[in-house]
């Protein structure tokens, strides 16, 4: 099939694609300003008479029940996210760069090991991570969180960050470390300058997982000081039934930080994965 001709094809699979992103999004901000009434209406109404935006006003007042501790929940995941995508950056970056530099009995298998953790659910190491965290006190705290969040998160930015490593020139760092500069040196002046279109991209990824996370936070979390926003979210739904146009409102609100950071930073993200592909 000529170029030409499959061009139309392509915009088609764009346009599906782009859609079966957007519909679930678009339908949740659409749900947040519509009313009861009007989500459970048959025939389905699609777009509300009039936008309720009391939801927003009573999160953004924060004055009883779920809502109350909404912005708490937004604190710990602001807390949890971004302490875990710190460390696992700086950890993950240092590890990768041993992976992609150095040479040592037993790389490969040890690189491995590390990935097949990306294969392992979480519900099959929530138990023993509940009694690890236990053990050391931390249950109902926000490090145990942010460490669970890291045990899944690093290997991944391990494996980012390795990838674009080897896109980095090595004459580039053979000369620095002719003009006497250190291994260190080396990495902090010359390597992780030239990977920041990777690093933000792991970075975007890091934060958007631990953002995400549920199923550890439920079960390592049963007090307001620790609880995630998503957490938080899930309680609204109670055994009288569940508030859908709140809830909506309260996922509209948890989306906003991932998606204006994935917005802001989507150049990088695209540079971060494509350079890593190619090796210079």
């Amino acid at each position: 099939m000529s170029r030409p001709k499959a061009r139309p094809l392509l915009y088609v699979a764009v346009l599906a694609l782009c859609a079966a992103i957007l519909a679930p999004y678009s339908w949740l901000v659409i749900s947040s300003l519509s009313r009861r009434v009007e989500l459970t209406a048959i025939p389905l109404k699609w777009l509300p008479k009039s936008p309720n935006l009391e939801n927003y006003r009573e999160i953004a007042a924060g004055s009883s029940g779920v809502n109350a501790s909404l912005k708490v929940g937004l604190r710990n995941s602001l807390a949890i996210a971004g302490s875990s995508t710190a460390f696992c950056l700086i950890a993950g970056s240092l590890a990768a760069y041993v992976f992609s530099r150095l040479r040592f009995r037993g790389k490969g298998l040890v690189f491995s090991l590390i990935l097949l953790t990306q294969f392992m659910p979480m519900i099959v190491l929530i138990i023993p991570i509940y009694v690890v965290m236990g053990k050391l006190g931390l249950l109902n705290t926000i490090p145990a969180l942010a460490l669970a969040d890291c045990a899944f998160i690093l290997p991944l930015v391990i494996w980012l960050m390795s990838s674009y490593f080897e896109s980095v020139p090595r004459d580039l760092e053979e000369m620095a470390r002719i003009d006497g500069c250190s291994r260190f040196g080396t990495i902090f002046r010359i390597i992780l300058p030239l990977s920041t279109p990777g690093l933000a991209a792991s970075g975007i990824f890091a934060f958007i997982i631990a953002w995400n996370e549920f199923f550890s936070a439920l079960v390592l979390s049963s007090t307001l000081r620790s609880k995630t926003i998503s957490v938080i979210i899930s309680e609204y739904s109670s055994k009288v039934g569940v508030d859908y146009v709140a809830m909506a409102a309260a996922g509209v609100v948890a989306s906003l930080p991932p998606v204006i950071l994935a917005l802001a930073f989507q150049k990088y993200i695209v540079q971060g994965l494509t350079a890593g592909a190619v090796k210079g």
